[in-house]
């Protein structure tokens, strides 16, 4: 049973903001706020990811506790192909960040798709759903599961998950990858066809490559052993691929108006791109196509911006200077002062921590497009 008192959310709070403080990675930021939010928030399972705010698809760093193998696949299709409670595309646009799926079915969990194939099979009653947003952006999400026989996640339990909300959303920002590029070898498109039921069919030796680049060792060692097998059914060795996959079906299906397209970064810091798309129509049968590829600058532009925490009015000024606009050329652009486009710039730079134009377009653009992959103009859309 979890009990609250007045303390018990400013003290979570504060105990996230220095524990992701001193985390020295992705991977140890979600292991240390799952730390601290277990003391006061406690749960029997969990799921963490870090999510691409452009398409909210799952991407490092991810973290799993007491949750049985195989249930991947069910809990994204889940995500992209049912009308459910608290689906994370929701949550965003709500007001509190966070609810439960028994107050959101009105303690009658079992109307909840997701409750009948992903969180009863497994033993749970009932889950806590999350998503981290820092102002429009999405950058992490979470699921907390509470064992039968325990109380369900009450308004307190909700109430601490979304006052850390944008605590851990502006932490992961950070890690979004803001160092510079190193030199990169430019390699073709790579492509993998995996069957409706998410067997891996063939792959091309530019995605064995590509994917050697993008997995740690031990998920690397594990996809080879995939890829020389084909027919094997076994996602889970690599997160990204199963929700890519799954929003794939939705759009084909006409149930998600987007794309099915994904950015992350390769263990050497370049920035790529997935694209997933169903071959021969919305078919039940038909055969997934993903291609992963160099991500253009317009792509990753977006991401890249966010990161460093600019509001939209900054951006359009660092989009002019991108351009090469001068100040009075910017104030005439945005109808402003040149007073207040100076302002701006400076508010620009401290976030961006350069004193020059020319240091602000090396820092946002240049580290992290002038290789080999991008050898023309970079424009910032």
């Amino acid at each position: 049973t979890s009990v609250r008192t007045g303390r018990d959310v400013p003290r979570l709070v504060d105990s996230v903001e220095r524990a992701a403080a001193r985390a020295d990675s992705a991977d140890e930021l979600l292991e240390v706020v799952a730390a601290e939010v277990h003391r006061t928030v406690p749960y029997d399972g969990a799921m963490w990811f870090g999510v691409d705010p452009g398409t909210l698809l799952a991407v490092a760093p991810s973290r799993f506790e007491n949750l049985d193998d195989g249930y991947c696949q069910p809990f994204w299709h889940g995500e992209f192909h049912e009308h459910d409670v608290n689906l994370f595309s929701d949550l965003v646009h709500e007001s509190l960040p966070a609810g439960s799926l028994r107050t959101a079915t009105g303690d009658r969990p079992l109307r909840s798709a997701r409750y009948r194939d992903f969180i009863q099979p497994q033993g749970y009653n009932d889950e806590l759903r999350a998503v981290f947003r820092s102002g429009a952006s999405t950058w992490g999400v979470a699921a907390l599961f509470r064992d039968k026989g325990r109380d369900p996640f009450d308004d307190g339990d909700v109430a601490a998950i979304s006052a850390i909300s944008g605590v851990v959303a502006n932490a992961i920002r950070t890690r979004a990858g803001l160092g510079a590029w190193p030199p990169g070898i430019s390699r073709a498109p790579g492509l993998m066809l995996f069957s409706h039921d998410g067997a891996i069919l063939s792959a091309n030796t530019e995605a064995t490559l590509w994917l050697r680049e993008i997995l740690d060792a031990e998920a690397d060692a594990d996809w080879i052993e995939v890829l020389a097998d084909p027919g094997t059914t076994d996602l889970d060795v690599w997160l990204p691929i199963t929700p890519l996959i799954a929003r794939a079906h939705a759009v084909a299906a006409g149930r998600h108006g987007g794309l099915a397209r994904l950015r992350l970064r390769d263990r050497s810091g370049r920035w790529v791109v997935l694209h997933a798309s169903l071959l021969g129509g919305a078919t039940v049968e038909s055969t997934i196509a993903v291609v992963v590829e160099p991500a253009k600058s317009t792509e990753i532009a977006p991401i890249i911006i966010e990161a460093y925490g600019l509001t939209s009015r900054e951006r359009d000024v660092v989009q002019a200077i991108a351009r090469g606009s001068s100040t009075p050329d910017i104030a005439a652009e945005l109808f402003l002062s040149a007073h207040t486009v100076r302002d701006y710039i400076k508010s620009v730079f401290d976030k961006v921590g350069v004193n020059s134009r020319a240091e602000l377009v090396a820092k946002l653009f240049a580290d992290h497009y002038s290789d080999p992959f991008h050898e023309s103009a970079i424009h910032v859309h």
